[in-house]
């Protein structure tokens, strides 16, 4: 009895996706229309935003950090809404906040070093950061 519903239900299938060869449908051809430049806030078209995401989601960073909430350490927002418009300085700077630590500048929770993150991918990880601001 299974066997004679699966067939019918297989038969049924095939009916309604069709695969009838005798189709009247045409099908026309028109032209694609240009792929559209990203839009100045998409991020996920910039580099310094992917990278920085790959480093982040490899490390333990989300452990005392989160995207949009307040958790052991500030958001990544309330980091990039306090260093807008970072120059390289800036950008330096929190990058030895990542590698080396520190405390007070968020309250008494200090952040953990990080020693075995290049300064070169902390400083990568620190554009990602401050790109949520826009």
């Amino acid at each position: 009895m299974k066997k004679i519903l699966f067939v019918a239900g297989m038969a049924a299938f095939m009916t309604a996706c069709g695969g009838n060869e005798n189709s009247n449908t045409t099908t026309t051809t028109t032209a694609k229309p240009e792929a559209a430049a990203p839009a100045a806030d998409d991020l996920s078209a910039n580099p310094d935003y992917k990278n920085g995401l790959a480093l982040v989601a490899k490390s333990d960073c989300l452990t005392c950090h989160k995207v949009s909430e307040t958790s052991t350490g500030p958001s990544y927002k309330e980091v990039a809404a306090k260093y807008t418009n970072a120059d390289d300085a800036t950008v330096s700077m929190l990058a030895e906040k990542i590698v080396k630590g520190g405390s007070g500048n968020w309250g008494q929770i200090p952040m953990t070093p990080h020693p075995t993150v290049s300064t070169e991918d902390a400083k990568q990880m620190v554009k990602y950061i401050l790109l949520l601001n826009k």
